[in-house]
């Protein structure tokens, strides 16, 4: 029940007719009993730097979600960013600070991070081929970064985004070594899809999946479909694996930390949802 007590987090992006979040996030604050309410709000490009600063002279604004579009622009909207903003070069989401300055910070790579660490995976010290360094592939890259990966190699066809990625993780994790990868992910302890490789039908695989190691992690962000045929090819070859939808239900308790509210776990998150 929405009422005038009630806080907003604004879910904004353009169009709104895949946003997920609400039928996560609404069912969980009508479980604990917290009177706030995700909103999708649908905001063209055009509007969005002079919409962002005017939903946060909101009185009841608790935050907001950002998404397609303009994950990239919201970052040099900000006052302050985290550290995995900056390297991932984009933001999703935003909350006002203690003296009303906008802060932002990023939390793909953070959802992913959590699904490996509570599968028992070793981060430190692992090689991480990441194949797309586009949006998420460069939050997750400065996610793994931010956890002590020992080489993080990055494979993307457009040469500026790939570099532009392996220049900001240069900036901010000089230790960790940084190089230009290939579709091959033989000697890898992680191997990465984070390309949109695999959302359609008749897709090719990202990467040689004959030449992965059975001893090798593999992850996916596409979340069209419980198993790839990615994820399927490096199951026949004895993978472990994380599916797509693990990253966004394990990066809501970090959400909700960030926007200062009661947290809970990915099981329980997933128990709830609605249609996901």
């Amino acid at each position: 029940m929405i009422s005038g007590t009630t806080e907003i987090i604004a879910h904004l992006g353009y169009p709104t007719t895949s946003f997920k979040a609400p039928l996560i996030y609404n069912p969980y604050f009508e479980q604990i009993g917290v009177d706030a309410v995700v909103i999708p709000m649908g905001c063209k490009a055009a509007d969005y730097p002079a919409f962002l600063k005017l939903v946060f002279r909101l009185s009841n604004i608790r935050g907001a979600l950002i998404t397609m579009p303009h994950k990239i622009t919201t970052l040099h909207l900000l006052d302050e960013a985290s550290v995995n903003a900056k390297v991932a070069g984009s933001c999703n989401a935003v909350r006002l600070g203690p003296d009303g300055k906008l802060v932002g910070d990023m939390f793909d790579g953070e959802g992913f991070m959590r699904g490996l660490k509570r599968k028992g995976k070793e981060i430190s010290g692992a090689r991480v081929l990441m194949v797309g360094a586009g949006g998420v592939g460069s939050a997750i890259a400065a996610s793994f970064a931010a956890a002590g990966a020992g080489v993080i190699a990055l494979h993307d066809e457009n040469a500026e985004t790939l570099e532009g990625l392996r220049a900001r993780l240069n900036i901010y994790y000089p230790d960790i070594d940084v190089l230009q990868g290939s579709t091959d992910p033989s000697n890898f302890d992680i191997v990465v899809n984070a390309t949109p490789l695999g959302m359609k039908r008749n897709d090719p695989l990202p990467l040689d999946v004959s030449r992965l190691s059975p001893s090798t992690f593999v992850g996916e962000v596409v979340m069209s479909e419980e198993i790839t045929p990615f994820l399927a090819a490096a199951r026949s070859r004895g993978c472990e694996y994380q599916v797509g939808k693990d990253m966004l239900f394990e990066q809501i308790p970090a959400y909700l930390q960030f926007f200062g509210l009661p947290t809970t776990t990915a099981e329980n998150l997933r128990a709830i949802a609605h249609d996901i």
